[in-house]
Order: C-alpha cells, then sequence, then structure tokens
C-alpha cells in the first residue's frame, strides 16, 4: 500500500524483487542504482551475511513523474534468497505495491525457481494479499547463460497469471530497467484512482 506525504507532496511505492538465492535481485538493483542519475536516487543500503549476499535489503527511491500533482517515488527491496529467512521475506513484503519476481533461467534452477514462487505465494498471503490481484511482472534472468531453459518451460512453470515477461541478463544491463518500467505501468495507474 502506497504511502501519501501530503506535506512534500509525495506518494511512495514499495516495489519488491523476489526470488530464489544467487538469481540476480541484488544485481537488477545495483544496475538500476548505478545507472540513475545521482538527483534522482537514494543511497543503497546493502546487508550482507557469510552466506546471503543481500540478508535484508536494498534501498531506492526511483524518481517517476507525478501523479494529481505528487512527485511518485518508487522504494526498491530485495528479499533474501534463501528459505530460512522466511520471515524476512514475510516482512519486506508487507505493504508492498508491487513485485519483481526475479527466476534465474539455468535449467539447474528450476526446482529453487518453483520453491521461491510458492513461497511468495504464501507470504503474499499471510500479508493479506493474493498475486493474482497485485501488480507484478516475471523477469527470466540469466538468458545469457548457456543452460538457460526455455521461456516455454519458464512459462509454464512461473507465470500461471499471464503477467508481464521479461527476458534479462542483469550483469550487463540487459532488461533490468524494461522490467522496472513494465512494472511501473501497473503500478502508476492504480495510483491514480481514487481512493475508495
Amino acid at each position: 500500500m502506497s504511502f501519501i506525504n501530503h506535506l512534500s507532496k509525495e506518494i511512495n511505492c514499495k516495489i519488491v524483487y523476489y526470488g530464489p538465492g544467487l538469481c540476480g535481485k541484488t544485481t537488477n538493483l545495483q544496475w538500476v542504482h548505478e545507472k540513475t542519475k545521482p538527483e534522482s536516487k537514494g543511497k543503497m543500503i546493502t546487508l550482507a551475511t557469510e552466506t546471503e549476499r543481500t540478508l535484508f535489503f536494498d534501498f531506492m527511491p526511483l524518481d517517476l513523474g507525478t501523479v494529481h500533482g505528487y512527485k511518485v517515488r518508487f522504494h526498491l527491496y530485495t528479499v533474501p534468497g534463501q528459505v530460512f529467512y522466511d520471515a524476512s521475506r514475510k516482512l519486506i513484503l508487507k505493504g508492498a505495491d508491487g513485485v519483481i519476481f526475479v527466476a534465474d533461467s539455468q535449467e539447474s534452477r528450476m526446482e529453487a525457481n518453483i520453491e521461491s514462487f510458492e513461497n511468495l505465494g504464501r507470504n503474499l498471503v499471510d500479508n493479506d494479499l493474493e498475486l493474482a490481484k497485485l501488480a507484478h511482472v516475471i523477469q527470466y534472468n540469466k538468458r545469457d547463460a548457456p543452460e538457460a531453459a526455455s521461456l516455454e518451460s519458464l512459462r509454464g512453470l512461473l507465470n500461471p497469471n499471464r503477467a508481464p515477461e521479461f527476458e534479462a541478463a542483469a550483469r550487463s544491463g540487459q532488461g533490468v530497467f524494461e522490467t522496472l518500467k513494465g512494472l511501473a505501468k501497473l503500478v502508476l495507474p492504480r495510483l491514480s484512482k481514487p481512493a475508495p
């Protein structure tokens, strides 16, 4: 649920990058942060442990124009990839306006993708959200990997709602901004609707 600051005339939206460990969630945020103008971004905060590159979240506001005279800022978060950080995943999802599910395209990572996707569904329900009703897109990352699965195979396993999907190779930046813009196109119209 977006937060409206009437004093600063800003709408703050929460976007969560979700997916299995080492699928490229952090790499996506690092690319966006690096390529965004300094005046349009906040500080990126990264917490790391010995076993996980991003334990808690990366944070970055991104200016996206105005809605009803209010500036829109996206706050981008990643969840930890490993299942034993489930409490952190659930907490980070709380109040999300949109989700980017980052799948690892490598054949050897299909089980991890499925486990993470199912975990996303459960954690959304625990936060009184439902994936089918939440703005979300799927990013098939690591499309440049030699053992990348076919799009048809990935789609069949990870996109039951036929959400917009994007191919990516986050290390080189391919598909990174396209994915974020794809989600923004779903979130922004929802902000324009009057509150019930």
